[in-house]
């Protein structure tokens, strides 16, 4: 598989730290599936809020590869 290429603060991540944050997002994501934070209607949305953002952040390495 292909690295997205990932900037932070200028920087540009070498394939094994591009690889690092793409498998943290997908736990993030697998564990809020799993989870979530809370039963809640706060802890609801919270979940849903990161989910829309982790589906973001996923178009964004995929359309940077």
């Amino acid at each position: 598989m292909t690295e997205p290429r990932i900037t932070i603060n200028g920087t540009t991540l070498s394939v094994g730290q591009s690889m690092t944050v793409r498998v943290a997002i997908e736990s993030l994501a697998a564990d809020l599936g799993a989870n979530g934070c809370g039963d809640d209607e706060h802890g609801k949305q919270m979940t849903a809020g990161y989910l829309v953002r982790i589906h973001e952040i996923r178009e964004l390495m995929r359309d940077m590869k």
